[in-house]
């Protein structure tokens, strides 16, 4: 019989580390709350601050958002999974999980292509920027960006509808990934990890190479700048993207180069890099590095203050 949207999927968590799962529970939460806190705190900056009325930003905002997406997407059921040793999932469940979670990463990889070609018409073209990046393609980009990531999800799991799941339906991960999910069929997959790997290689290595593309052009131009002082402020613009970029694509390479099968604890250990650290490594990134959310920050802390000595009064 094919898929049905009750048949039950067992979650085996981290049935190893049983013995550690109050401290795992408690880092993972605090983790969770943190990211919550900083993607909120860039949304919100980016959409009140005049000082944060840019592409950059505007695209920032989306990348947080995307951020939010996958993190309360797993992290939640993740959590309940820690506690109770294991957790079952309905098939509707499961496929809905993924498709938060692969809508999340399809966005970003394109959301980190679009960010690149703003840097890249900024440094490169600066003359023409404003003419070029405008409100319009900005936000003809984002509509564009989320509904393809929207339409190329849904077809793995149309396929996933159609398989047979035979004997114990038992995923030894913490969430509904597309490679255990294929692992359990009984069907002949070959068709749908053929449609996964043609997507996924073109969502991945072609993005990748555009940003390295661009990147080469940026680096060119800032070594054509003639201060030192210039070519420092046109290296600040990148250095947090490039870092975002490299701490994405390190993640997502290494959990489709790694079998799930083979190694199921390095798999989850690089799928929580993707999925629980780099949520958070990115607003880290950008509040660090980026003098203009620093700046917009301290204002908005100095605006606070009074508000909160009347409440303590």
């Amino acid at each position: 019989m094919n898929a049905t949207s009750d048949s039950k999927i067992f979650l085996r968590g981290f049935e190893n580390l049983h013995d550690f799962k109050i401290p795992l529970f408690f880092m993972f939460f605090v983790i969770y709350m943190l990211t919550l806190t900083s993607n909120l705190l860039i949304i919100i900056l980016v959409s009140t601050s005049y000082r944060l009325r840019s592409p950059m930003f505007f695209f920032l905002a989306h990348l947080s958002f995307s951020d939010l997406l996958v993190t309360t997407d797993i992290v939640p059921n993740m959590l309940l999974i820690i506690l109770t040793d294991g957790g079952i999932v309905f098939l509707s469940g499961c496929l809905t999980q993924f498709f938060f979670y692969g809508v999340s990463a399809t966005t970003e990889c394109l959301l980190l292509s679009a960010m690149s070609y703003d840097r890249y018409l900024a440094i490169c073209k600066p003359l023409h920027y404003n003419n070029i990046m405008n409100f319009k393609l900005c936000l003809n980009l984002i509509i564009s960006l989320w509904a393809l990531s929207c339409v190329l999800t849904v077809i793995p799991i149309y396929f996933l509808q159609t398989l047979r799941f035979c004997g114990v339906n038992v995923i030894d991960h913490f969430f509904c990934d597309l490679g255990p999910l294929l692992d359990l069929s009984c069907s002949d997959t070959f068709l749908v990890k053929l449609e996964v790997f043609a997507t996924s290689t073109l969502l991945t290595i072609v993005p990748f190479i555009f940003i390295c593309v661009t990147y080469v052009y940026i680096i060119i131009s800032i070594l054509r700048i003639s201060s030192n002082t210039g070519r420092q402020k046109a290296f600040s613009t990148c250095s947090s993207h490039l870092a975002v970029v490299c701490s994405f694509y390190g993640a997502l390479f290494a959990m489709y180069v790694v079998p799930s099968k083979e190694h199921s604890a390095i798999n989850k250990g690089v799928s929580l890099m993707y999925t629980v650290v780099t949520p958070l490594f990115n607003p880290i990134i950008y509040s660090l590095r980026n003098q203009e959310i620093q700046m917009t920050i301290r204002k908005y802390l100095r605006t606070q203050k009074p508000h909160i000595k009347q409440l303590n009064q």
